[in-house]
């Protein structure tokens, strides 16, 4: 299994692209790899056939490093490797196994672990007979695991396995005791947990334990922004309509340069805070299978258009899982954006590691203000709570951060300059 990004562990095999005996050259895709965060195309570089396939199709949390395939120089080698079966601990050998040695008696091996199929087996022999002896009920681990959650009693199950052993699809075709722990529980259905999401919850319990989350929250109002977008657009023609997030994006890279402390990272193994002199923008993207943060780079140097080009085409790549790493690895602040979520006022975010801090932004809304003369005015306003990292970032930092990005957004020809 490669490392198809620095942070990926593991990885989920997807469809194989060659089959055994098919001749491979340098740059060939191998099969598609689900990594940490996207799924990716394998490309092998060097030459040579293909001689078997160790990992199948749908094979989940492969270790990096664990053999999934095996591949020859010459095609005389393949049948060498007929019988080879990867360790289960993923310390496969590079090399064929030694013949086996003919026996007048057969040796007794080791009965090969539960495999996903769990094909019932007519043979009792060995299994059997210890049954009988000792009088246990055999149960694969993940049978076992499933009859709890179910509340089924284990002795009511009938095993169809090797020697009665009692397998995850008898359990499934077993019905819950009366009053059990099953029947007390809602309605459900169960969606495996994918390596991306995996990472997800790794990274974001680590960082909301490790990382101490202090907010800011500011009101801002867009009514200039709104107008100076609608004029805008108005003499587009045909080119893309710049959004309200295009805007906040420009007006947080600028707010950052004014307040670099902000555009940090605490790196505490390498005992530094780093300061970064460009605003390289994460912006949190909601995809299927998992929140995405592609990066849009060097904001401060791009103009509006380009701006809302990136943002368009980083977040079609997100959703399709092709995110290549340099585009999702690497930015120095995150925003994320649930403004076109009429029902979401405002709300705090989970800070994206190792970042120091990330812009929570809500809806726009239509509020009364005190105009001039003490009179009642009408004001759009989105409220933005900022979480940053108190290691990198004091409270009062955080505060002028908001405060400066008030001042762009609420006079927002300064984006324009």
């Amino acid at each position: 299994m490669p490392a198809l990004s620095p942070t990926m562990t593991a990885g989920n095999i997807g469809v194989w692209q060659k089959k055994p005996g098919d001749s491979i050259s340098a740059g060939d895709v191998l099969v598609e790899i689900e990594t940490d965060k996207a799924q990716m195309d394998f490309e092998y570089q060097e030459d040579g056939v293909f001689a078997k396939i160790l990992r199948d199709s749908g094979s989940k949390d492969v270790a990096v490093g664990n053999p999934i395939a095996i591949l020859v120089e010459d095609s005389a080698d393949i049948g060498a490797f007929a019988d080879f079966v990867a360790e289960g601990s993923g310390s496969g050998s590079s090399a064929p196994p030694p013949p086996k040695k003919e026996s007048a008696e057969p040796s007794e091996s080791p009965r090969p672990a539960e495999t996903k199929s769990e094909e019932p087996s007519s043979s009792g022999g060995r299994i059997e007979t210890v049954l009988e002896r000792t009088g246990r009920i055999a149960i694969s681990p993940l049978a076992k695991q499933l009859a709890l959650e179910r509340g089924i009693p284990i002795k009511d199950i009938k095993g169809t396995g090797e020697g009665g052993r009692i397998t995850k699809s008898d359990v499934e075709k077993a019905k819950p005791a009366s009053g059990g722990a099953a029947a007390s529980t809602a309605a459900s259905t169960e969606v495996p947990i994918t390596s991306m999401r995996k990472t997800i919850a790794t990274r974001l319990t680590s960082s909301k334990n490790t990382n101490p989350h202090y907010y800011v929250s500011a009101s801002l109002s867009v009514g200039k922004l709104l107008r100076l977008r609608q004029v805008l657009n108005a003499g587009a023609g045909e080119n893309p309509k710049i959004s309200i997030n295009d805007f906040i994006i420009k007006a947080v890279g600028a707010a950052l340069l004014r307040v670099p402390a902000v555009n940090s990272s605490y790196l505490e193994d390498e005992g530094v805070i780093r300061t970064y002199s460009t605003a390289d923008i994460s912006i949190a993207v909601a995809t299927p299978t998992g929140l995405m943060t592609p990066i849009v780079k060097n904001v401060t140097g791009k103009g509006l258009l380009s701006i809302s080009g990136d943002v368009k085409a980083l977040s079609a790549k997100a959703r399709d899982g092709k995110l290549r790493p340099e585009e999702y690895l690497g930015g120095t602040f995150t925003i994320s954006n649930m403004g076109m979520n009429p029902a979401v006022e405002s709300f705090t975010a989970i800070i994206n590691p190792p970042q120091a801090g990330i812009l929570a932004v809500g809806t726009v809304k239509r509020v009364a203000v005190m105009g001039k003369d003490e009179g009642v005015e009408w004001d759009h306003q989105i409220i933005v709570t900022g979480s940053f990292d108190h290691r990198a970032v004091d409270g009062a930092v955080g505060g002028e951060f908001l405060r400066e990005l008030k001042k762009i957004v609420e006079n927002p020809m300064e984006l324009l300059l």
